[in-house]
């Protein structure tokens, strides 16, 4: 007689079978929905940026991009670079520059709503510098490569040296190779304070205070209109305010002549 080895299919077994495929199924939009990841050029430092990503600008764009259903990324180039490789779609954008670079990098989409105000100030060793363009235009002037609204109220003044890093830039500065350095007033004096500069000085006021915005590669456009939205709701609801004063405020009033 032969034998056979089979085992039987029981009504359980069913059971057990259509709850694996069920959960299965359930399962697969999950995978489905995972958010996109975008990485994006950052040029930017403490306060604004760090290393451990609990700088103003981590905390605001990161819960912007991720109200919009991406993930958000940064990885740090010198400023120049970070347009070219932006505009190229090497990286997937920039996370804040100025109004109207879209006009000079033609691949680059502007989110339409800032991301931060931004104030480009002038740090000395001496004070009584006035803080306005033809008189810094008399001094010897550092300031970082690929800052475009220094490059353009510079244009033509011969005593500048444009470097590739705020560390060189404020080293210029200590040794007296420039009287004038032009950088961002947050990340200013947060580097003033880590380096224990105790001899610089605010210059009031800011030469220039301008709306800075967030630029996607235009692959992206379509997410432009929803990272707008999410900021704008950041702010609606107090978390930016949150943010900015626990961040940017404590520097407040610090180094100025």
């Amino acid at each position: 007689m032969e034998t056979s080895f089979a085992r039987p299919f029981w009504p359980g077994q069913c059971v057990r079978f259509a709850m694996l495929a069920v959960a299965m199924l359930l399962a697969a939009p999950v995978f489905a929905a995972a958010p996109r990841v975008l990485v994006l050029n950052d040029t930017n430092e403490p306060p604004f940026t760090t290393e451990t990503g609990d700088g103003f600008l981590d905390i605001v764009a990161r819960e912007a991009f991720r109200r919009a259903g991406v993930e958000l990324r940064l990885v740090k180039l010198p400023a120049e670079r970070a347009l070219l490789d932006a505009n190229a779609g090497i990286e997937d954008g920039d996370l804040v520059r100025i109004a109207g670079l879209e006009k000079q990098y033609p691949n680059l989409i502007r989110v339409p709503e800032k991301l931060v105000d931004w104030a480009f100030t002038a740090f000395s060793k001496n004070p009584p510098i006035p803080s306005n363009w033809p008189a810094i235009r008399q001094h010897a002037v550092g300031y970082i490569k690929g800052w475009k609204i220094y490059e353009q109220n510079l244009a033509g003044t011969g005593n500048t040296i444009a470097v590739e890093s705020s560390e060189q830039l404020f080293r210029l500065l200590a040794l007296d190779r420039i009287d004038v350095a032009l950088y961002s007033h947050w990340m200013g004096l947060a580097l003033i304070q880590r380096q224990g500069m105790k001899d610089v000085y605010v210059l009031e006021p800011p030469l220039a205070t301008r709306e800075m915005f967030i630029y996607l590669h235009k692959k992206h456009a379509v997410l432009a209109p929803k990272i707008a939205s999410a900021l704008r709701a950041l702010k609606a609801e107090g978390f930016y305010d949150r943010a900015y004063r626990e961040k940017l405020l404590p520097y407040a009033g610090k180094f100025s002549p």
